[in-house]
């Protein structure tokens, strides 16, 4: 953008041009729509007509391309199909296309190093090389093989933990940490992209994970003892983070943005402590720079907050203030003087329109205490978790799409919005935005009167099943004539490209439905006598029905919209179409039982029916925003307990009913953490409530932290949990040795899916005799960690074959002990 002063609110122009899309030339001549390669030089040109400027700023953005674009080429790469170049070239691309994008549209602040191949936190790790002597990096700068096998494993070693980004649905990889690693300046990405961006005419905010959120997200490497102080790194990672700044300064930066968004969670004194002493240590290197912290997902504490804007060397502080409201009173009780505010008012988290007059009548309000020229128009955290381009969304009803606004809507507002501020409102925009809200608030569709009072019903009420686990579970064992130590898989099997080739060909009107179900029944068919050629005790139709778990349903549920494009990131190259949810939700009719009662006709082992819980519908969902969370989350927990009682009419007597996403949802504040907990419970108990003691209520949860839920997992009462155990180096067995008792099945996954990696039968028999040592042989199953749709024939069938010798292996053990 040329030499312009990285003030903020310097005298700008009053025309901001860059070269049009169309005098660009594609990237090449199958280039999806929108991504250009820019033209060496691309400088603003200003008028002399000086204005106050306009501030806007974009905290993060999606990086997997509007079709998806790095997720082929990352699959591409890791299939062996491509090679490292080709990969690279198509990043390179995403980002100049991104980078102009937000400089067309006049945004200020432009960030750079929030792309990544895998995870920005996996990032860090390489930067800092805090690589795992498992994977045998002998230093340098670190590599794709290096890089990648800590993300995905490989044939020899496993990959790292995975778990979800606070309380969203993207997974980053933990770092592992203890006093041996020795931390070197290992990848230089961060400049590298910053110097990028300047070649091609953008000078951008090169944007890290802060020091003291790596620390706090990170956990003791294995060996290390679990109550080691990970802050106490914080003197041997300084050093590196000064060398990245030195070389940002080198190459031209003025702004630099850390993210700290461990300063929303309920931190010690100590904690906040390591904040103020890292910025302090990091105040001389700074100097010259102006530093942005940015926070993002809940308010701030009371004590957070002070000690934030307190923060030695720091220019400017960011805040959510559409998760986090209270922030504002925070803000208009004290400001630091002469510092920026960054106001997150425009919603990363979700697909929304703003509703523009309500967001600058904030920022006026604002402005009004700390001053307009200090006032910075903000996302509310990165776009990474909302869809890239609602220009993509051809087929979308119009009056729905009126109130949308995905990624590259998101960027016009927020520079709308720093316009407005500045006295440059655009009143066109601003009238058409109020009428799409007041479209919104009053169309019929939103409303179903009956749904509404179903739903209103269920509050006063508890909802449990009359017979408690312990004899459910007899009754159920005895019917199904179940071995000691069942195995079973979580639900889908991988999806084929013929498979994929299926379903589009139908929603495309290229085959007629009876091939269509022809072509399924035949899938189901051969999935169920793999599993029975393996020997598998309860079955599972392998779902080739479903393009995804969530969205499945939500084709299926009135209420909800489903888009064409709509991807967002959930971990790596894996990505997910969450449904809209615009309006009341019911269940027109049966939505499985199709399928499970075809399934079941086919095998006399049991055979799960399998159903997507209404809490992960909820939190997998862009949820409405005009009505509390738990309202929505009691309507679709009635259309699920609909679907529930219809199965078992159908003969189904075990039945899934995942809830991936429970722990996602909790609060990030233990202050409001028993609320959602409440309701979240007693809407998975809804589902299943009505059901005999003979059908088995099974449930699924994913990568997270729950051992800190246990009592609320007990407490929805399923017969069977099954739950990720194998990447997150077995953390939930430490709940059962600390002495919680747990009576109901419990199947913790015994090896990672999301690694192309087969382990052996000695491997998952040590893992399973882990289990026997805290949990009693009459309640464990045997089961991998996750569904097995991403992956191969080829690592799943010798996967399974393995699992299932284990489990032979070790119920033989049991009878000999006997």
């Amino acid at each position: 953008m040329g030499q312009v002063s990285h003030r903020p609110l310097a005298a700008f122009t009053s025309s901001r041009r860059f070269i049009s899309v169309a005098s660009l030339s594609p990237l090449h001549p199958h280039s999806p729509s929108g991504l250009y390669r820019l033209p060496v030089r691309c400088f603003a040109l200003r008028s002399s007509t000086p204005v106050r400027a306009m501030a806007s700023h974009i905290v993060g953005y999606p990086r997997m391309g509007p079709k998806r674009e790095l997720k082929f080429a990352l699959e591409s790469f890791w299939d062996g199909k491509s090679s490292a170049e080709e990969l690279q070239k198509v990043a390179a691309d995403l980002r100049a296309s991104i980078w102009k994008q937000m400089a067309d549209a006049g945004i200020r602040y432009i960030p750079s190093n929030t792309f990544s191949y895998y995870d920005q936190v996996l990032d860090t790790t390489a930067m800092l090389g805090a690589v795992p002597a498992r994977y045998g990096w002998n230093g340098g700068e670190i590599g794709f093989d290096t890089y990648f096998s800590m993300a995905r494993g490989n044939a020899s070693v496993p990959a790292m933990e995975m778990t979800k980004w606070f309380d969203t649905n993207y997974h980053y990889i933990v770092p592992e940490l203890g006093p041996e690693v020795k931390f070197s300046y290992a990848s230089h990405k961060v400049v590298e992209e910053y110097k990028e961006a300047k070649s091609l005419g953008v000078d951008t905010v090169p944007v890290l994970v802060g020091p003291v959120s790596y620390l706090l997200l990170s956990k003791p490497a294995k060996g290390v003892e679990k109550s080691y102080p990970l802050l106490s790194l914080v003197e041997k990672i300084l050093p590196i983070y000064k060398d990245v700044v030195a070389d940002l300064k080198a190459a031209g930066a003025s702004w630099i943005q850390f993210d700290e968004p461990t300063l929303v969670m309920d931190l010690t004194s100590h904690q906040l402590q390591a904040f103020t002493h890292a910025y302090a240590e990091l105040e001389l290197d700074l100097s010259g720079l102006d530093v942005l912290i940015e926070t993002y997902f809940a308010d701030v504490s009371a004590e957070a907050y002070r000690t934030l804007t307190s923060l030695k060397g720091v220019a400017g502080f960011g805040f959510d203030l559409v998760r986090g409201t209270k922030a504002l009173d925070l803000i208009k009780g004290g400001f630091p003087s002469g510092k920026y505010l960054f106001a997150g008012v425009v919603d990363g988290r979700n697909i929304w329109a703003n509703d523009l007059a309500s967001s600058l009548t904030t920022l006026q309000s604002l402005g009004g205490v700390i001053g307009r020229d200090k006032v910075v128009v903000s996302t509310s955290c990165s776009l990474l978790h909302t869809a890239v381009d609602l220009a993509n969304e051809t087929k979308l009803d119009k009056e729905i799409k009126s109130w949308l606004a995905f990624a590259a809507q998101k960027i016009v507002e927020v520079n709308a919005l720093a316009k407005a501020l500045a006295g440059q409102k655009d009143e066109a925009f601003f009238s058409a935005n109020a009428v799409a809200q007041a479209s919104r608030k009053s169309s019929p569709r939103v409303t179903n009167e009956a749904v509404q009072k179903a739903a209103a019903a269920l509050r006063g009420s508890d909802h449990r099943r009359p017979t408690n686990v312990s004899a459910r579970l007899e009754a159920q064992y005895k019917k199904s004539n179940l071995p000691i130590l069942p195995t079973t898989t979580i639900g889908s099997f991988p999806q084929t490209i013929e498979l994929r080739k299926v379903r589009r060909e139908y929603k495309a009107n290229r085959i007629s439905e009876d091939d269509y179900v022809k072509a399924i029944e035949e899938e189901i068919s051969k999935v169920v006598k793999l599993q029975e050629e393996l020997d598998i005790d309860v079955l599972v139709h392998g779902e080739p029905e479903r393009n995804d778990m969530v969205e499945y349903f939500g084709e299926q549920l009135s209420g909800f919209a489903i888009t064409l494009n709509g991807w967002v990131q959930s971990y790596g190259s894996r990505c997910v179409k969450p449904p809209i949810i615009y309006g009341d939700v019911s269940r027109p009719k049966a939505m499985t039982v199709f399928w499970s009662s075809m399934a079941q006709s086919m095998t006399n082992r049991p055979m799960k029916g399998m159903l997507t819980g209404p809490v992960t519908i909820l939190n997998w969902s862009f949820v409405r925003n005009d009505q509390p969370r738990f309202e929505t989350c009691y309507q679709i927990a009635l259309a699920i307990k609909d679907e529930v009682e219809d199965l078992e009419k159908a003969g189904v007597t075990v039945i899934q009913i995942d809830e991936a996403a429970l722990r996602e949802g909790l609060p990030l504040r233990k202050s409001e953490q028993a609320f959602y907990l409440d309701w979240a419970v007693h809407s998975f108990r809804i589902t299943n409530c009505g059901v005999q003691d003979t059908t088995q209520i099974h449930t699924h949860m994913c990568y997270s932290n729950f051992n800190d839920i246990i009592h609320s997992i007990i407490n929805m009462d399923a017969d069977v949990i099954t739950i990720e155990n194998s990447r997150s180096d077995e953390k939930l067995l430490s709940v059962f040795r600390e002495g919680v008792k747990y009576g109901a099945g419990i199947g913790p996954g015994i090896y990672d899916i999301h690694s192309p990696r087969i382990p052996s039968i000695e491997e998952i028999a040590d893992r399973i005799n882990k289990m026997l040592a805290v949990l009693e042989s009459n309640i464990l199953w045997v089961n991998p960690d996750c569904g097995l749709k991403t992956r191969k024939y080829a690592e799943v069938k010798p996967a399974l074959s393995n699992m299932v010798a284990a489990a032979k292996l070790l119920r033989a053990q049991l009878d000999k002990a006997k």
